[in-house]
């Protein structure tokens, strides 16, 4: 809703976030730099203007230029306390449910990162802390110091990497996860990044041969929802679902009408048999492109 796939309707976003409130949403997702503080102002809105409340789950450490260029990472002590203050003041609330440093800052330790954090757990200004996009060496660092509520990461039909190592060490620890990308950004939806700004055009599986291979696994996830009579986006979101009760899907819905099929995953009831024939169907390993662009990846402990 904040820019990183093209204009939005303000309105239409405010209305989507009120009906995923009216339909029982509990759990609402931002980052204080989504549109440079935008998008924790329009959360604000809409939760003032809105019926009811929700757990509110906020990244921070990504920099910002002006013209919107991404110029770094800051996870120290002091950056956590600011961008705290000013994500409090964005939101118009007096604490946050869950506060996580979007990435790993490579250079500062984690303990000190989860350290300050945990002082504003203690100071009453966050509930509890989560972490974004790292591996299993981190989270039991970041465990050690103060217990962490959730990860959050990319997974999906086709980015199925933390099943191998990270899923088991988090069940280990009692940590749940906040799976984001459950639709690799539109991909799995057939979308097309288009406008202005849609930041998926310069994303590798979006873009040249590429994209001409990723058809084939979403022709075939679209046969698979077909024929149970149910959208690709509602099988690719309960096919999420049904992959554990420590897993909860973040859908990235910027209109009513996207929300409301998102929603309709929940009436999908998949057995573990119809898991494995779809995970047969559209196999991970056949996914051309990586998550995000050489930058980007460099930047993901999760994935070293």
């Amino acid at each position: 809703m904040s820019g990183m796939y093209g204009p939005s309707d303000e309105a239409e976003s405010i209305a989507t976030i009120h009906a995923a409130l009216d339909a029982g949403v509990t759990l609402l997702d931002t980052g204080d730099f989504y549109g440079a503080g935008h998008n924790e102002m329009l959360i604000g809105r809409a939760l003032r203007e809105g019926r009811g409340q929700a757990l509110l789950s906020v990244k921070f450490g990504a920099l910002r230029g002006p013209d919107g260029s991404w110029v770094g990472f800051d996870a120290r002590p002091a950056a956590v306390k600011n961008s705290l203050a000013y994500s409090l003041k964005r939101l118009g609330v007096d604490h946050v449910d869950i506060y996580r440093p979007a990435r790993l800052d490579p250079a500062v330790p984690v303990e000190e990162t989860i350290g300050a954090i945990a002082e504003m757990v203690k100071a009453g200004y966050v509930r509890a802390i989560g972490l974004s996009e790292v591996g299993v060496e981190t989270v039991r660092r970041a465990h050690a110091v103060h217990p962490i509520a959730d990860l959050q990461i990319e997974y999906a039909l086709i980015s199925r990497a933390p099943e191998a190592r990270i899923f088991p060490a988090l069940r280990e620890l009692g940590v749940g996860v906040t799976a984001y990308g459950v639709l690799s950004r539109g991909l799995l939806s057939g979308s097309r990044p288009s406008a202005a700004g849609d930041f998926r055009a310069h994303l590798p599986r979006f873009t040249g041969d590429n994209r001409a291979r990723n058809e084939r696994l979403v022709a075939a996830l679209d046969k698979t929802a077909a024929d149970k009579g149910v959208t690709a986006t509602q099988l690719a979101i309960a096919w999420a679902l049904a992959k554990g009760d420590f897993i909860v899907p973040v859908i990235g819905a910027r209109t009513r009408k996207q929300l409301a099929e998102s929603l309709g995953a929940l009436e999908v009831t998949l057995s573990a048999e119809e898991v494995a024939r779809l995970e047969d169907a559209v196999p991970a390993g056949e996914v051309a492109g990586t998550r995000y662009d050489e930058r980007g990846m460099r930047t993901l402990d999760s994935e070293r």
